[in-house]
């Protein structure tokens, strides 16, 4: 190929990965292989030697991934005699199983060239009761009838799997507590189970990992080792980098104009991305006392929970167990005032979760304020959409919208309401349902405007402790605000799963969606009053004036409940 010639898309793949999986020249030829490592990389791999469960709590690019790839290498190289094993790496994206592969291959090559080349393949992820799945992944195979698999997401479930498991930067990853539950049979056999992860939060699951094993809660076979930025400069960092760069013919800024430029990069964040100290506050997305201070509303919480064998009971008998319910109900909803606009959210559940609905007053200055919330625990879906109708039916007339969960069997609840009162098919359609799937989008997107009512005070709710667990269950999950699939037990014991947290981000995102006017000429009607225009800026206290029935004409094209 001519220095002119244009490279293809597969040479240069070719090349890259040429390149990654080999050890830098300048490495190679100065050093022995184990002084290749600085002092901190070789102190992880020794505590991995010595102890079955080893936790890393470290800053940012300093090469821990570098130096773990190698341990997983001398693993699985060796003989099942010698200590071998399979290794499984664990991240949560493509990129970082990757480049953890292709870090190995590099050290394998350094140190035992008879390994196989980098293979990908689809990993069988199996749990049971639950459809198999598969996930893209890497793996080296080795003569001593090992391997090394790198995955690029988390698997439901470890069964059948046995070695020698890494999780990357586990702070970050969904569930952490139930993966190192799966992990952890592996060290009865045995095996050896390393996390490994820059901090995210003195709340999240990995920071409370640390505690447990400082404190001695894992046993006598759990270790953790620290490696802040101080101590890899300390261990030779900079040089490390400068010694590259200069064999790439680039020339290296001042040490210490190195360190101070890091440090500016990361800001306010410096303690917790470089120096292991987790930030107060950061793993919880909203804290106690901001909750609390919003807690100041009069906000009635009804509560229903029909025990298992309620669908097998005489019609009879089910009436029963409902009417007190209803009949509370009933009471409630009539002593909600109509010179206000409201705003629902309704998250679905129906086996092991609570349906929530929560129900927002739009005041005439724009706060939002509870006015009511339902709890429903093991209640089949008619009865859940005869209670959500209720509360349809009486604030028709003043709702601006309502927020549905639509996933799994959500949708049908979404559905059927939305067939009663529109649904809505995007921003500017009729109708007053919206159906809600939840994605990483949807929770960055607007989950921050319910933080920022929170902080400026717009926004007032019931006080209710098991809603408190609830917004403070929600954490930040790779930057985006969302529940973990972590269940945790209210005062009475009951599993909850911030159940009360979705309600309220789905009632605060209806209450935010109001509706406007595309292009609208009223009709004269034969009563010699004034139309209705639908300018949003009218208050409830002057539609109430208009008198006129909700089902009449003229709606306006972008109205809500369109007929």
């Amino acid at each position: 190929m001519t220095a002119t010639e244009a490279i293809s898309d597969a040479d240069w793949a070719a090349q890259r990965a040429a390149d990654r999986h080999m050890l830098p020249e300048v490495l190679d030829e100065r050093m022995e292989l184990p002084h290749v490592l600085l002092s901190y990389q070789q102190q992880l791999l020794q505590t991995t030697a010595l102890y079955q469960f080893v936790v890393c709590e470290k800053s940012r690019r300093i090469g821990m991934t570098w130096a773990v790839g190698a341990d997983g290498v001398l693993t699985s190289g060796l003989a099942r005699a010698e200590g071998g094993m399979d290794t499984l790496y664990i991240g949560f994206n493509l990129d970082m199983a990757r480049e953890f592969i292709d870090t190995c291959a590099m050290w394998a090559k350094a140190f035992m060239p008879a390994a196989s080349s980098v293979q990908e393949f689809l990993f069988k992820d199996q749990d049971d009761g639950k459809e198999d799945r598969d996930i893209q992944a890497f793996r080296i195979r080795f003569a001593s009838g090992f391997e090394i698999v790198a995955l690029s997401s988390k698997p439901r479930s470890l069964r059948g799997r046995q070695g020698y498991v890494i999780f990357d930067e586990a702070a970050f990853h969904d569930e952490l507590e139930e993966m190192l539950k799966a992990a952890n049979a592996l060290l009865m056999w045995g095996g050896k189970v390393l996390v490994i992860s820059t901090h995210d939060g003195d709340a999240n699951a990995f920071n409370v990992l640390v505690r447990q094993v400082n404190e001695g809660e894992k046993g006598d076979t759990a270790k953790v080792v620290r490696v802040t930025f101080n101590d890899a400069v300390d261990a030779g960092l900079y040089e490390r980098i400068a010694l590259i760069q200069r064999a790439q013919g680039r020339a290296p800024m001042g040490k210490q104009k190195w360190i101070d430029s890091t440090h500016a990069v990361y800001g306010d964040d410096a303690d917790e991305e470089l120096h292991c100290i987790a930030k107060a506050g950061t793993g919880a997305w909203l804290s106690a006392p901001l909750i609390e201070a919003r807690m100041n509303a009069e906000a009635p919480c009804l509560e229903l929970e029909l025990p298992d064998d309620y669908l097998h009971r005489i019609n009879a008998d089910q009436q029963d167990l409902m009417h007190p319910f209803l009949e509370r109900l009933e009471e409630v909803l009539s002593a909600l005032p109509l010179d206000v606009l409201y705003a629902l959210g309704f998250d679905f559940a129906r086996v092991s979760d609570l349906s929530v609905l929560t129900l927002l007053a739009i005041e005439k200055n724009m706060h939002r304020r509870e006015a009511l919330s339902i709890e429903m625990r093991n209640v089949p879906g008619n009865e859940q959409k005869l209670i959500v109708g209720m509360v349809m039916e009486r604030i028709r007339t003043r709702c601006v919208g309502a927020a549905f969960d639509a996933t799994g069997m959500g949708w049908t609840v979404a559905e059927d309401v939305g067939r009663k009162f529109g649904l809505k098919e995007g921003d500017d359609s009729p109708g007053m349902v919206w159906a809600i799937k939840f994605s990483q989008d949807w929770y960055r997107i607007n989950m921050p405007p319910l933080k920022t009512a929170f902080e400026e005070a717009t926004i007032s709710i019931g006080r209710w402790d098991a809603h408190m667990s609830d917004l403070r269950a929600v954490k930040k999950v790779r930057g985006i605000p969302r529940v973990p699939e972590i269940r945790e037990a209210d005062a009475k014991g009951k599993k909850r799963h911030g159940d009360y947290a979705i309600a309220l981000a789905l009632a605060h995102f209806a209450s935010r969606m109001r509706w406007v006017e595309i292009d609208y000429t009223p009709v004269p009607n034969n009563q010699n009053r004034e139309p209705h225009s639908g300018r949003p800026g009218r208050t409830a206290d002057e539609q109430d004036a208009l008198n006129r029935p909700w089902w009449n004409p003229p709606l306006g094209t972008a109205m809500r409940g369109g007929l």
